[in-house]
């Protein structure tokens, strides 16, 4: 029988972010601080490499609904057209200004152990494209955003992704699953993520599944694993 492939994780921190937190977050996520103690007990475990995301937005985003005249955050959305190909579009929820590059709303939160941090990727700088996953636009004919974060990981030879942080419906399902589509067996550990929208978890959740990413918890096996795999 076959060796199997070495085991080499990788954590995935998404957009913890002072915006995407209470109390003062523009955005802020229900219970997104929350989320601290387990991401922590994650930076501690010997993950062969540790990357934090960031959003990293001009302050005229095509997210923002101030962006748009006569739009609303959160109930209205816009379509949005590849710049480099205007035949593909595809339509996304406006939000508030959040994020805007140099500004406190865009910090990790300080309470994150961030000398465990290997490596942070900004995303998201082109004002005209929304970018929730941090390896790459929705974009395909041709992409015009890139942040090389997959092949940081095949460069270090990752097994499997771990993917933690905000918004687990947003930006951390669409890491995940692009992690997935990039060949590594791919986690969300669901205590350590919190959903812009609570009540739609659920069947988000199954979405997720569908697209070959496991949602696990911190007792599962996948995650106790790495406290003996090194």
């Amino acid at each position: 029988m076959a060796d199997r492939a070495p085991f080499r994780p990788a954590l995935i921190v998404v957009d913890f972010q002072e915006d995407f937190c209470p109390p003062h977050g523009s955005l802020a996520v229900k219970d997104g601080r929350d989320i601290t103690e387990t991401v922590n007990k994650l930076l501690a475990l010997p993950f062969v490499l540790k990357v934090a995301t960031k959003d990293w937005h001009p302050p005229d985003h095509i997210s923002f609904a101030s962006s748009h005249a006569n739009k609303q955050p959160f109930t209205d959305s816009v379509m949005i057209k590849n710049p480099l190909n205007t035949a593909e579009t595809y339509e996304s929820r406006l939000w508030p200004v959040h994020c805007v590059q140099g500004t406190t709303g865009a910090d990790l939160v300080p309470e994150l152990h961030l000398t465990q941090i290997d490596k942070v990727i900004e995303k998201g700088m082109d004002k005209r494209v929304e970018m929730y996953s941090p390896f790459y636009d929705p974009f395909n004919e041709p992409r015009g955003s890139d942040s090389g974060l997959a092949g940081i990981l095949k460069e270090k030879e990752i097994s499997d992704v771990y993917v933690v942080g905000l918004a687990a419906d947003y930006c951390v399902k669409n890491c995940a699953v692009d992690a997935a589509k990039e060949g590594f067996k791919t986690f969300i550990v669901e205590e350590s993520t919190r959903a812009v929208d609570p009540d739609g978890w659920q069947d988000c959740k199954e979405e997720i599944k569908a697209m070959g990413v496991e949602i696990v918890n911190m007792k599962s096996p996948e995650v106790q694993r790495l406290m003996t795999a090194f």
